[in-house]
């Protein structure tokens, strides 16, 4: 027995409709503001033919304010479960073709869905959001489903990646499910995200502002560090969202998808050497090192905009994924700041929770200096660093390059702090301060019975005889606190074997419910 011609014919035109979701009309005026549809987005970041839809058919659910009579096909949002590279990942896409995107209670329902079965699935989520926010003739539904994907962004949270898109609009309450996500991603154009907006600020403050200030992709990336990658489209955004997930594991009982090469490269890299500057005040770009030490086209940085003062990315080294941390002198001489710590730290907590190994490169003076910096709590941002690499379970290796001083050295991996390996280049400089700061503190009393060029002489050779006996990496090399003193030629195959050599790595802490990290 067949089925009956006209059951398939309506199944089709059914289908046929609800993909266009608001129309073709709105569709079109999408197209000509550079947008995809909701679904274009998935089809794009998913691999061909792969994506399985859940829930076509759902309508809303709303009885009032007229809304009994009108259609919202798919209840405005598109989820389900797809391809990405070859690996299983789940998925939503608001539609804003079909009532703004508003989520109502049905709209949250499916949402919910395909998050409950990402977290017992064990695979990665990726949130495309652009909506209205709630649905205001829903009412208190609207709020109730907005809490349920809350609680359900913790829930997966450190159990599967969760990445969130702004491909729109995503504002007010709507703005803490991405908030509560693990990576954002914006698009430069036809995308803001803020929870009060130009007019209520004016309304409740008095204070005039542009959506430019508080609500772009430049203004989440750069100044709040809300955003960690900022896309050119509708497409970059998908493309950047499927190259963070070849990083990633689908959970955390995984490991990262390491594609380890036949063969380890031994062979120096005498380039490397020529990078390193030949004065010690001289600034070092720590992207030239970076991209030594990785393998080709094989580092993507995150956060890039947000304190640049410390680089945070994943790479791979001879296959093997890993998560790099490393100052970055060429900006505020590399100094930990209060926006540094956040995000070197939410980096770490990233990278443990999906068990990536961590290589951190050191160049740093010290936290920064400045009224602004205590009154804004860089004793309890800092301690961030501190708590984040001191709590990491997996992997972690630490080259110090140049500069490592004081709390700053402690906070930046260290042996102290459970790095396995530590590795100083010679030019490494390993002390409680830089020499110049020593020297005026030790020796004050003797240089305060010179003057003149006596007197900077004299600072000179104390400057030169503290560096080379208390700065010096051969000094805790020689007290055990380092693992080893190496050339930066050595680095990359250095690097390479200790990651090789840590990856069954299993260290057991204490039972606990969770440590409190100094928020």
């Amino acid at each position: 027995m067949t089925i009956r011609k006209e059951l398939m014919d309506d199944l089709e035109k059914r289908r046929q409709e609800l993909r266009l979701g608001g129309g073709k009309k709105r569709i079109d005026e999408r197209h000509e503001r550079g947008q995809m549809s909701a679904r274009e987005r998935l089809d794009t970041l998913f691999d061909a033919g792969t994506f399985q839809e859940w829930g076509m058919h759902v309508e809303h659910s709303c009885h009032d304010f007229g809304m009994e009579t009108k259609s919202m096909p798919s209840d405005g949002v598109v989820t389900g479960v797809g391809w990405v590279n070859g690996r299983v990942a789940a998925a939503f896409s608001q539609d804003a073709t079909v009532g703004g995107g508003a989520l109502g209670q049905r709209h949250a329902k499916k949402i919910c869905d395909i998050m409950d079965y990402a977290i017992e699935g064990g695979m990665p989520f990726v949130a495309i959001n652009d909506s209205g926010g709630a649905r205001i003739q829903e009412a208190v539904e609207s709020l109730s489903g907005y809490g349920q994907v809350f609680y359900r962004n913790v829930l997966l949270s450190g159990c599967v990646p969760q990445i969130g898109i702004i491909a729109g609009n995503c504002a007010g309450g709507a703005a803490y499910s991405p908030a509560l996500m693990d990576f954002l991603i914006m698009t430069r154009t036809n995308a803001n995200m803020f929870i009060c907006g130009p007019q209520v600020i004016k309304a409740a403050t008095g204070v005039e502002c542009t959506m430019e200030e508080v609500g772009s992709a430049d203004a989440n990336a750069r100044i709040s560090g809300n955003v960690h990658f900022i896309a050119d489209d509708d497409q970059h955004a998908m493309q950047i969202a499927a190259d963070l997930l070849s990083y990633l594991p689908s959970n955390n009982v995984e490991n990262p998808p390491h594609a380890p090469t036949g063969e380890i490269c031994l062979d120096a890299d005498p380039l490397m050497n020529d990078v390193v500057p030949e004065g010690p005040k001289d600034p070092l770009d720590m992207y030239a090192v970076i991209h030594r030490i990785v393998d080709k086209d094989h580092f993507l940085e995150v956060h890039r905009e947000f304190a640049p003062n410390i680089i945070v990315g994943f790479g791979r080294v001879d296959g093997i994924v890993v998560g790099i941390i490393a100052n970055q002198p060429n900006v505020k001489a590399g100094t930990l700041d209060i926006d540094a710590s956040d995000k070197g730290a939410r980096f770490i907590r990233f990278c443990n929770a999906f068990n990536i190994p961590i290589l951190t490169l050191v160049d740093v003076p010290g936290f920064l200096p400045g009224v602004a910096q205590e009154q804004g709590g860089i004793i309890r941002h800092g301690a961030k660093m501190l708590f984040a690499y001191s709590s990491a379970t997996v992997p972690k290796i630490t080259v110090i390059t140049r500069k490592a001083y004081g709390g700053s050295y402690l906070a930046m991996c260290s042996r102290d702090l459970g790095a396995d390996m530590v590795f100083a280049w010679p030019t490494a400089e390993i002390a409680v301060m830089g020499a110049e700061g020593a020297v005026n503190v030790l020796y004050r009393k003797e240089l305060s019975t010179v003057e003149g060029d006596k007197k900077k002489a004299m600072y000179d050779q104390f400057v030169e005889e503290y560096r080379a006996r208390f700065s010096s990496p051969y000094m805790a090399a020689s007290h055990g606190i380092i693992t080893d003193v190496i050339s930066p030629a050595q680095t990359r195959c250095v690097v390479s074997l200790a990651l090789r050599n840590t990856l069954n790595k299993s260290e057991t802490r204490p039972p606990k419910k969770h440590g409190l990290i100094p928020l």
